[in-house]
């Protein structure tokens, strides 16, 4: 299986990247996620501006994508440990972009770190920290 193949099926093997309707690329090997605008992500009316949690879930869903990805086609999926969102200025009502990058993969635990940003990847919305359990053979 092709590692665009694997993507199509992570993305449509997990119910809530569904229900977020987060899509992704990969190109020359390096995974962007979209998270497309709907009204129905919108958590301030006012603003308008994407709730919250959906940003933080997109933006770990992001860091799952890029984990299983990498881990052998036969290996579980991670699981998250514990992630922190700074939530750096609102999330307007357009498409969000996100990438991860591994910081230290272990034998059990990596350290992921990923960036969501809207127009300008210079000017990211949110980050996240977080831990991920690796699958194990033996697991």
């Amino acid at each position: 299986m092709t590692r665009h193949e694997r993507l199509a099926s992570l993305l449509e093997g997990v119910p809530y990247i569904r229900f977020l309707g987060m899509e992704a690329t990969l190109e020359d090997e390096r995974l962007t996620c979209i998270l497309p605008f709907r009204q129905a992500l919108v958590g301030n009316v006012m603003l308008p501006a994407l709730h919250g949690g959906v940003i933080g879930a997109f933006l770990e869903m992001t860091a799952l994508t890029e984990l299983a990805l990498r881990a052998p086609p036969t290996a579980r999926r991670p699981r998250t440990i514990d992630v922190t969102v700074d939530y750096l200025r609102p999330g307007r009502a357009h498409t969000t972009l996100a990438r991860a990058r591994v910081q230290k993969a272990g034998r059990r635990i990596a350290s992921v770190h990923v960036e969501a940003w809207q127009e300008d990847p210079e000017r990211p919305v949110a980050a996240l920290r977080g831990h991920f359990m690796l699958a194990h053979d033996e697991d």
